[in-house]
């Protein structure tokens, strides 16, 4: 199968440099029309330019691809909206949208202050929703869109001094379990990618050899695969140095307690059997856990009411 992107139009944040770039380029090399956004700020959010986003532009038309620069900030919805604006009056849609801009504020919990902590939940979070929101209903018009969220193993698993970095890594897959249940109906599918890359982000981080091995390339593979037209939905992709692997959050098949027995000290007596994996599932919907959890009630009633008869 080859992957192409011919006639449609991409939406890439933080695309001036590291992995928003290689998104934007291979993209373009696969036949999108790209809009390349970056603030052009430091990895800690500060400052601006529009330089890296239009050193990018210049190398997609270097070989023949069309690419628009933007610079808006994706916390500002209106600079998101004016962004997407932009994209519609020149090409007409927007296939595919990854949200990538991001930055980090890493400090421990007990010396983050507040904050430090809402900034990294306005940009990997909110930051999401508005470039979401701006072309939700273009796509649900069009009947077709592709959106990548960009989560991280600190988000998944945690990570010392990224309790922002994390809490807001976390939130995105919240973000992309509802939007895959209302966008299904039209063909807008939601995917993540959870990264390791060589990036900005890294360095100083860990040693240059390790670095030379998580070339942004490698994620990139990964992401050309959650957007193109045969894109899974509701799939958490880890990738980074040529390692790829998907990311389940499962729950355990439980058990039911009756209601003289729902106490605290029988839900610790069950503890081995409430933590069983050997059953565990992913649950497509919130309310999938509730209907299991009904169904195992009434199951049990039913069984007594069969002992009384």
């Amino acid at each position: 199968m080859s992957i192409r992107f011919d006639g449609q139009v991409a939406i890439v944040t933080g695309a001036g440099n590291g992995l928003g770039r290689s998104h934007a380029l291979e993209l373009a090399r696969r036949g999108a029309k790209v809009v390349v956004n970056d603030l052009g700020s430091a990895v800690d959010g500060n400052g601006a330019s529009t330089a890296a986003a239009s050193a990018v532009v210049e190398e997609i038309e270097s070989f023949g691809g069309e690419a628009l620069a933007n610079g808006a900030n994706v916390t500002d919805y209106a600079q998101v909206e004016a962004m997407v604006d932009a994209a519609m009056a020149r090409w007409g849609r927007v296939d595919i949208l990854i949200n990538n801009a991001g930055i980090l504020r890493d400090k421990s919990f007990s010396k983050v202050t507040l904050d430090e902590f809402k900034l990294i939940i306005d940009v990997h979070l909110m930051g999401s929703v508005n470039c979401c929101k701006a072309v939700w209903e273009i796509m649900k018009a069009q009947n077709y869109g592709r959106i990548v969220m960009t989560t991280s193993s600190s988000g998944l698993y945690g990570n010392f001094g990224q309790t922002n970095y994390g809490a807001g890594k976390m939130a995105v897959l919240g973000l992309m379990n509802t939007l895959v249940l209302e966008g299904e109906k039209f063909n807008i599918h939601t995917n993540a990618l959870a990264p390791a890359a060589g990036t900005r982000m890294l360095e100083g981080l860990v040693a240059s050899e390790v670095l030379e091995l998580l070339t942004p390339s490698s994620v990139t593979a990964g992401a050309m695969v959650l957007c193109h037209s045969e894109a899974p939905n509701r799939t958490i992709l880890c990738a980074g140095a040529g390692g790829y692997a998907a990311s389940r959050i499962v729950e355990s098949e439980g058990i039911y307690l009756p209601e003289e027995q729902q106490t605290p000290e029988q839900v610790a007596a069950h503890w081995a059997e409430i933590t069983d994996p050997a059953e565990q599932q992913e649950l497509f919907g919130g309310f999938k856990q509730t209907e299991k959890f009904i169904s195992k009630a009434m199951a049990y009633l039913h069984s007594q009411s069969g002992v009384q008869e």
